[in-house]
């Protein structure tokens, strides 16, 4: 079994300079957080929760991508990968306080969906209070090779400074740049990828996928994590909308466990 200290990148051996330019741009890219033997077997593990599971497809992103929600409280394999140690160990490195799990998706942009996914933050999607002050972030875990024309990701660098807007649609490429003009001449980083590595970024970094132009699926497992303290704000989504929450109430418990990878007091 591979240890954490043995991948390539791990929270032991990223520099501070990366964590530095990580919070200065919004986004990084780690090579090697996962083994490719790891990125293999989940691979094929998410593709086959997508013949199964189709009732996590989520509305209209279908025609852009398939979304797999929540998919570590059904597939043990998937969770294995959700609640993997480096990636834990890294995500808390680089937001620098004390996360939770908010979700887990898979997104499969299939072969030959020539659809990108338009530039947009995630933050705005989801129900969290005072989002603006709070430390979320993804990791964008590639399972396989994600080449540009396989639909890697563009980040817009040091657009998480914008704050406050609301969501965005994924399929308009001017929704996001009409909202924040300023964007349309700001600095933009592709980073394709290969099996294992991970671009980490954060909740409020305007980001897209271009279209998968090759026969094979493009498979990513994305795992969300949020402030520690990070309260319900009461707007609708798909993963609190059953749980009867309060505005207000922490998002805690089963449901949002904590990583619990570095000590934060």
């Amino acid at each position: 079994m591979t240890t954490v200290s043995e991948y390539q990148t791990n929270a032991a051996n990223i520099s501070e300079g990366a964590v530095q330019s990580y919070r200065a741009q919004g986004f990084i890219h780690l090579s090697g957080v996962i083994s490719q033997a790891e990125a293999g077997r989940f691979y094929s593990a998410a593709l086959e929760a997508s013949k199964t599971n189709e009732s996590f497809a989520r509305g209209k992103s279908e025609k852009v991508f398939t979304q797999l929600v929540n998919l570590w409280r059904e597939d043990p394999v998937i969770k294995e990968l959700t609640f993997h140690p480096n990636l834990a160990a890294l995500a808390e490195r680089l937001a620098g306080v004390a996360l939770r799990l908010w979700h887990d998706h898979v997104l499969i942009k299939q072969p030959f969906n020539q659809a990108p996914t338009e530039f947009h933050q995630d933050q705005p999607y989801w129900p969290h209070n005072d989002a603006a002050n709070r430390h979320c972030l993804s990791a964008w875990v590639a399972l396989c090779d994600v080449p540009a024309e396989k639909g890697c990701l563009t980040f817009i660098n040091k657009s998480h400074h914008y704050t406050g807007r609301r969501a965005q649609d994924l399929t308009d490429a001017k929704d996001l740049l009409q909202l924040c003009p300023d964007m349309i001449y700001m600095p933009r980083t592709t980073i394709p990828l290969r099996a294992g590595d991970c671009t980490f970024h954060s909740s409020w970094t305007a980001h897209m996928a271009t279209p998968n132009f090759t026969a094979d699926p493009r498979v990513a497992h994305i795992v969300i994590y949020m402030d520690a303290d990070t309260t319900y704000s009461g707007t609708g989504h798909p993963v609190t909308d059953p749980l009867d929450l309060k505005v207000g109430e922490p998002l805690a418990g089963e449901m949002f466990p904590r990583i619990a990878k570095n000590d934060f007091n």
